[in-house]
């Protein structure tokens, strides 16, 4: 997909678009509130939120059964149809709870100002999760051209904050998408970021997820495997003096049942020199 350039670029432009937006939402509709057909209304392929907690969505759906839908979605005509601005929740439960209508406020707005409002919504709401709260912001950054502090101080967040919760899409994609429905905290997520291997990462977000292991256990088993083996002093005394009498590098290998001693040597002549100086040692 080609991508838009109606946006302005610039933390100005981006403040602007945002009071913009805020008016857009906010200003009453010229035809008022009305009843919507839902076979008419489509849902809008740009909004952050992917996953629909399904325990949520059942709850709203019954509330919506007793007591119906309480604050109406916004929609943008569209021909025939009518694609959601704000409200895809609230869509889906009534969806649930088998309504043939909902009530809604329909904005008379553009393209770009519906590329906007999608925007800039996105990085506004609070009940987004970390994974799509992250593709929010990578978004707005790549489209206004913003760095990490501008978009941070724009709202109201620290560098540090924006900028960790973005690294999160630098996840193993199978890892990313356990966040995404929930399955990992957030917290879990940043300490996977230190795992490199793509299949390592998504076999100890995997371990999280089975065994239930909480942040401070799973920083515990990363702190005991980051830890060197204990060396022991014996075997290190004997590698050391070897190593001064050989005069070259000495190592033990002891993995398996057979160990060995590893005496490196670098020509001929300096095999011939070690081999005398084991001959004369004795």
């Amino acid at each position: 997909m080609a991508k838009k350039t109606g946006l302005g670029r610039g933390i100005n432009n981006f403040i602007k678009d945002t009071q913009a937006v805020e008016k857009i939402l906010n200003q009453e509709s010229d035809q008022g509130l009305q009843k919507i057909s839902m076979d008419l209304i489509e849902v809008n392929e740009n909004q952050a939120r992917k996953y629909f907690d399904e325990t949520a969505l059942e709850e709203l759906s019954d509330s919506i059964r007793e007591y119906g839908v309480i604050q109406p979605i916004l929609l943008r005509k569209m021909g025939k149809k009518y694609l959601i601005i704000a409200g895809e929740r609230r869509y889906r439960a009534a969806t649930m709870a088998g309504l043939t209508e909902i009530p809604a406020v329909v904005k008379e707005i553009d393209s770009e100002e519906a590329d906007k409002i999608s925007l800039i919504e996105n990085v506004q709401r609070k009940d987004l999760n970390p994974i799509e709260e992250a593709l929010g912001y990578k978004k707005v950054i790549d489209e206004y051209s913003l760095t990490q502090e501008e978009l941070a101080k724009a709202l109201g967040k620290s560098r540090q904050y924006i900028g960790n919760t973005i690294r999160l899409l630098k996840l193993d994609s199978r890892v990313v998408d356990l966040l995404l429905n929930n399955s990992l905290s957030v917290s879990h997520g940043k300490l996977l970021l230190s795992i490199k291997d793509g299949d390592k990462q998504f076999k100890e977000a995997m371990r999280i997820v089975n065994s239930g292991s909480t942040v401070k256990e799973t920083t515990k088993i990363f702190e005991r495997e980051k830890k060197p083996e204990r060396t022991d002093v014996f075997k290190e005394k004997v590698r050391r003096e070897l190593s001064d009498i050989l005069g070259t590098k000495v190592n033990f290998k002891e993995k398996g049942r057979t160990k060995k001693i590893e005496i490196e040597y670098y020509s001929d002549e300096d095999l011939s020199r070690i081999y005398e100086t084991i001959l004369r040692s004795e």
